[in-house]
C-alpha cells in the first residue's frame, strides 16, 4: 500500500474523541475521516458509508478471509469493528490525510502498520467517573452493555503510556486547542 501520512485518535469509548475529530475536520481541509465498518446496528441518525459501513457478520468475515481489513477486532459481545484498506486508499487518491477515530487495540495496530507516517494520539478522560458520567449522558447504552464499556475503558487507560502523545480532555476547549497544534505540527513535518 503506496503511503500518505494517517493520524489516530485513539480512546475509550465515552473520553471525547469523536468530538475531537469532527473539530478538526472543520478546522483542517486536507484531513478526512477514514470511516470504519462495522457489525453492529444502525443507530437512528447514522448513515451507511459515513459514519460506518455497516456490513453483516458473513460480509463482514469474508472480508476478513480476503484480507481486505488493515485491522479489525471483534468488540462488545460479537460485533466485528474494523477499517478497510480501500478506505485508506480512497483517502490518499484525493490527497489527504487519514483521521482514525479508533479503539486503542485498533490504534496501536494502525500505528504500527504505518510506522513514522502516524501520528498516534491517545484521548484521556480525567478519570473513569467522568467517563461512566458521559457514557450514560449519551442515553444509547443500557445498563449491561454501560458496564461492558467501562470495564473495557479502565483496561484501555493501561495503554496510555504506549502513545507517543497523551491529550488530556478534561476542558473541551483546551483539549481542542491542543489536539489542533499536534495535527499542525506533524502535517508540517
Amino acid at each position: 500500500m503506496e503511503t500518505g501520512k494517517v493520524i489516530i485518535f485513539c480512546a475509550p469509548s465515552g473520553s471525547g474523541k469523536t468530538t475531537i475529530v469532527k473539530h478538526l475536520l472543520q478546522q483542517y481541509a486536507q484531513l478526512q475521516f477514514s470511516v470504519s465498518a462495522c457489525t453492529r446496528s444502525q443507530r437512528t441518525g447514522e448513515q451507511d458509508g459515513k459514519d460506518y459501513y455497516f456490513l453483516s457478520q458473513d460480509e463482514f468475515k469474508t472480508r476478513i478471509a480476503n484480507q481486505d481489513f488493515l485491522e479489525y477486532e471483534e468488540v462488545y459481545g460479537g460485533n466485528f469493528y474494523g477499517t478497510l484498506k480501500s478506505e485508506i486508499k480512497r483517502i490518499w487518491a484525493m490527497g489527504k490525510v487519514v483521521v482514525f477515530d479508533v479503539d486503542v487495540v485498533g490504534g496501536l495496530n494502525i500505528k504500527k502498520y504505518f510506522g513514522n507516517k502516524a501520528l498516534a494520539v491517545f484521548v484521556k478522560p480525567p478519570s473513569v467517573a467522568a467517563l461512566e458520567q458521559r457514557l450514560r449522558f449519551r442515553s444509547s447504552e443500557t445498563e449491561e452493555t454501560l458496564q461492558m464499556r467501562i470495564g473495557k475503558a479502565v483496561k484501555e487507560l493501561a495503554y496510555e503510556n504506549q502513545f507517543e502523545q497523551v491529550l488530556l480532555n478534561e476542558d473541551l476547549p483546551t483539549a481542542l486547542a491542543e489536539a489542533e497544534k499536534l495535527v499542525e505540527q506533524f502535517m508540517n513535518m
